[in-house]
């Protein structure tokens, strides 16, 4: 429910910044560009979701054999 109110806020944010962007348009190419970075991450959020971890978490290594002799090839 969390990362569903979260897609929808900021797609509704991204909304708002494209009109406000159509209404009243920046006063140079340097205020245009500045909106440029918000509005890619709020979109990328807003298409993707939240990401939980962005480094791969590492998987268990393998146990060694509990009866203590030697591993069977």
């Amino acid at each position: 429910m969390n990362a569903f109110v979260l897609r929808l806020v900021c797609g509704l944010l991204f909304a708002v910044l494209v009109l406000g962007a159509i209404v009243k348009p920046p006063d140079n190419v340097r205020q245009g560009l500045g909106l440029l970075l918000p509005a890619t991450m709020l979109l990328g959020v807003a298409l993707k979701g939240p990401r939980r971890s962005i480094i791969p978490k590492r998987r268990e290594t393998a146990q060694a054999p509990r009866d203590g002799g030697p591993p069977r090839a």
